[in-house]
């Protein structure tokens, strides 16, 4: 079907529609309400030690404690850490451009605002011409002749926002700004987190090197103790076979231990802004306890995460949406004024009598449409209605992901008791075990059995203190690393004019 739009005159029917409007205070399309997230009832979280004091492991902190706030890895008091995230605060090549994205929405508040304003064009010009001289029965007295029209208009155009699609389109444009502000900070705190992760893989990458050096150098001592006894026709040659095998088997681990370690490091160099080549991290094995992390109550949940703050304002801009959509039914008002000086020469071209002008306003209304604007508008409200869905999915999957934290991070600081009481075991039924072969009453293979199964408690050991800080960092994630939402700007924010300078290309 044609689109068929025909000018109108601002009818009687029109400008009635028009003074309901105003009077309704200008506000076409739905109010806007925050959506209440899901309402809980807990007062602490299913999976919080809080309900667990009779297990033994990781604790959360007291409620009473202060949330975390600011740079919240400084709860795992390791300074070197510390050091490496202010450096991604700075340097983090994904931060600056996500903030470049908030400036450049910044930048749409501006251009929507524009359109209160009238638009001013100066539009001066010069034309020379010649009529024909072969004109039969002209009427004209000068057919032959040049003549030359000097011009300086100036045009005024102005399309008031009477029906509040203007303002619609300035709130969009806000609530999108902001909703780029939240996810700036949902890729601040990805990043941090993601720098700490790959910290405490490194340490426990050096953790598990210094393991298997210890073991290379037990397994040497071992060897040269077998090889010795055979030489002297004391022991048999199985024994050295065997304890040759778990050498070997040792100095391969050992060498493979250099792979994950290398490529962490790479990782944390990127996250950094730097080249991989240039950036190395002093290898340094240490032994982690998750620290007491407070979480609050679950009723807060919702406005410490940013992502949920940017769902909520991508809604809110929908609904603006929606607005703009309505206002399309509306006339479209427009005041025109053009003026400035005409003259055939330069000379007298600003002379009084030069001047030409004309004013009037005109409106326009489509009367058809094939319905356009209706299914344009049906489009805005199920995006609006995705977008609430969408909303409540993000508040449900944090409750998820904080839940998931907590449980993990108990989980494995009770396998570590675990664990430790199992190496401990272990290692005394090798001292056992190898007291009984240098007593000549057991073969060396129930030495390497013994010691095959220490090495692996260790190594268990080592990689559940590991998952534990992995656990607790995700914890600190989920919970919002410390921000809130009072840290989100306001419309009023987003909307100061920002100086030139920050627009200025990067090099």
């Amino acid at each position: 079907m044609p689109d068929l739009r025909i000018r109108v005159p601002f009818t009687i029917p029109a400008a009635a529609l028009g003074l309901v409007a105003l009077a309704a205070g200008c506000h076409i399309g739905p109010r806007y309400q925050p959506p209440a997230p899901p309402a809980v009832t807990a007062a602490n979280y299913k999976e919080s030690t809080v309900n667990f004091q009779d297990q033994p492991g990781w604790k959360v902190a007291s409620p009473q404690d202060a949330m975390i706030r600011g740079n919240w890895w400084k709860i795992f008091n390791e300074p070197e850490l510390n050091a490496l995230e202010e450096q991604l605060n700075v340097n983090n090549e994904n931060l600056k451009q996500d903030f470049q994205n908030f400036m450049a929405a910044r930048a749409e508040i501006a251009e929507a605002r524009a359109q209160y304003w009238p638009t001013i064009t100066a539009g001066p010009s010069w034309n020379r011409s010649r009529s024909s001289g072969n004109l039969q029965h002209s009427s004209q007295a000068n057919t032959g002749q040049s003549s030359s029209i000097w011009s300086a208009p100036l045009d005024v155009s102005w399309t008031p926002d009477f029906w509040g699609k203007i303002r619609n389109q300035v709130r969009e444009a806000q609530y999108t700004a902001q909703a780029t502000e939240a996810d700036l900070e949902v890729e601040k705190l990805t990043e941090q987190a993601s720098l700490a992760e790959y910290y405490f893989e490194i340490r426990g990458q050096d953790m598990l090197q210094k393991i298997l050096n210890d073991t290379v150098v037990a397994d040497q001592k071992a060897l040269d103790a077998n090889q010795g006894a055979y030489d002297a026709g004391t022991g048999d040659f199985i024994s050295v076979v065997e304890a040759k095998s778990t050498l070997q088997a040792a100095q391969a681990s050992a060498v493979n231990v250099g792979l994950l370690r290398a490529q962490y490091e790479h990782a944390i160099a990127v996250l950094l802004g730097k080249i991989p080549t240039d950036f190395s991290i002093p290898v340094k094995p240490m032994i982690y306890t998750a620290p007491p992390i407070p979480t609050g109550v679950p009723s807060q949940l919702a406005e410490r995460r940013p992502d949920i703050a940017s769902s909520e304002r991508s809604l809110a801009a929908a609904n603006a949406e929606i607005g703009i959509g309505y206002g399309a039914f509306f006339p479209q008002v427009t005041i025109s004024a053009s003026g400035g000086f005409e003259s055939s020469v330069l000379k007298h071209l600003f002379d009084w009598p030069s001047r030409i002008w004309s004013i009037g306003p005109s409106a326009s209304q489509v009367i058809f449409d094939g319905g356009l604007y209706r299914a344009a508008l049906h489009q805005y409200s199920a995006t609006y209605n995705a977008d609430l869905a969408g909303y409540r999915q993000t508040v449900l999957t944090a409750f998820q992901q904080v839940e998931d934290s907590l449980v993990a991070t108990r989980i494995y600081s009770q396998q570590i008791i675990d664990q430790q009481n199992a190496l401990q075991s272990a290692q005394q039924f090798l001292d056992l075990e190898t007291e009984r072969y240098n007593s000549g009453v057991d073969p060396y293979v129930d030495v390497v059995t013994a010691q095959t199964t220490v090495l692996s408690d260790q190594q268990e050991l080592n990689s559940l203190e590991v998952e534990e800080m992995m656990s607790a960092v995700q914890l600190v994630q989920a919970l919002g690393g410390g921000w809130d939402h009072s840290q989100l700007p306001t419309p009023a924010q987003v909307t100061a004019k920002v100086p030139n300078s920050d627009y200025k290309l990067q090099q």
